[in-house]
């Protein structure tokens, strides 16, 4: 699936004048050396010696299939060398200059958000922040950072959003969609309050996250398609959990984005919990809201991977239902299965729609300017 794109990359002017902002860009180090320069003596030596020690079973191989060939376009690497995703200067000159990307936000993809050594975990990830800042935010004032946290670690977590509050180069807190625990669960809860009180939403996305548990509702799957078809099954349940335990009427001001689980699956999720919750009243008597409507006031949700009906006009139905001040546009570069923006709405849309999809939805979720 990797070798989908072999064609070179060649520089190139804008492709169109419509303005961008791109949800979902992957910045990659080459190696964990790449990351020493803000990790402790102490942290060097272990990753030396030891390296992450992750939960799942499979402790030599990635817990993704999709990992084992990194998921990366072939035309994405570097003239320099190195993995695509890890030349700030290619990235300009493949996607963000001629795709006239005017925002966009990186999301780092660290399998260390949840290892064993919890304090490791959280030495990595500060690492990985700090990485994110000097090596592509500052130099780069189109990229925003994503703060990515030890999840398992709710205070160490907390620790490293404080330590960038006033920092306006991050604009949201990474989730992988695979963790320890539904993320309703009030382990996670003081990380929801460090988000309001610092104004950022959480993004939840797809990841090399460690855990002890299977990809898939029912086990272990043998394939990359099956990999890739599960994504939507952990939002089905982080979603289901935010909801039910009442996250948003205790943190009335958190926005969540769903990143690259695709949308197709929101509109029969949301009427099938809209129908179950009424009878279940006495087990959740704390909820005062439909789920459909806490979804609409406190989740967001991406295009990448976007649905393709045979009829687009399915896709059109469905947007309408979400909600087109909902869905923001992503394009998941360097991975083989890039969308382009030009593309990616297969139907005649307004201009006010295709505006808002692009970059103004963006825009006012982030609170950003450009």
């Amino acid at each position: 699936m990797s070798d989908t794109i072999t064609a070179p990359a060649a520089p190139a002017k804008a492709r169109t004048v419509e303005m961008i902002a791109d949800c979902d860009i992957h910045p990659i180090n080459n190696s964990p050396k790449d990351l020493f320069p803000f990790l402790s003596a102490r942290w060097q030596d272990y990753l030396n010696e030891f390296g992450a020690v992750f939960h799942q079973y499979y402790t030599t191989h990635p817990i993704l299939a999709k990992a084992h060939a990194k998921g990366l376009r072939r035309d994405a690497y570097p003239p320099e060398g190195g993995y695509p995703g890890s030349s700030l200067a290619f990235m300009r000159e493949q996607h963000l200059d001629p795709n006239n990307v005017a925002f966009g936000t990186l999301i780092p993809l660290p399998g260390e958000q949840g290892v064993r050594n919890t304090e490791f975990s959280a030495a990595y990830c500060a690492a990985i922040n700090d990485w994110q800042f000097h090596e592509w935010t500052l130099p780069e004032k189109r990229l925003k950072g994503s703060l990515v946290v030890p999840i398992e670690d709710p205070e160490a977590a907390v620790k490293e959003i404080e330590r960038w509050e006033d920092v306006g180069e991050f604009v949201q807190i990474a989730f992988p969609s695979r963790s320890g625990a539904p993320y309703g669960q009030k382990r996670y809860w003081p990380i929801y309050e460090a988000a309001c009180r610092t104004g950022r939403p959480i993004c939840v996305h797809p990841n090399y996250a460690d855990s002890d548990v299977p990809l898939t509702s029912g086990g272990w799957p043998s394939y990359y398609i099956e990999e890739m078809m599960s994504y939507a099954q952990a939002y089905q349940g982080h979603l289901a959990s935010l909801i039910s335990n009442g996250v948003f009427d205790a943190f009335p001001s958190l926005r969540v984005v769903l990143v690259e689980g695709g949308i197709g699956w929101l509109p029969s999720f949301l009427w099938r919990l809209d129908k179950l919750m009424p009878r279940f009243k006495t087990e959740l008597p704390h909820l005062k809201r439909l789920p459909s409507e806490y979804f609409r006031d406190h989740v967001w949700v991406t295009s990448q991977p976007i649905e393709e009906p045979r009829n687009p006009q399915h896709l059109r139905d469905t947007i309408e239902w979400i909600g087109w001040d909902k869905v923001m546009f992503s394009s998941d570069y360097p991975h083989w299965d890039t969308d382009d923006a030009q593309l990616v709405v297969p139907f005649k849309a307004t201009p006010e729609q295709r505006r808002g999809f692009l970059l103004e939805n963006a825009l006012r979720f982030y609170g950003a300017n450009v």
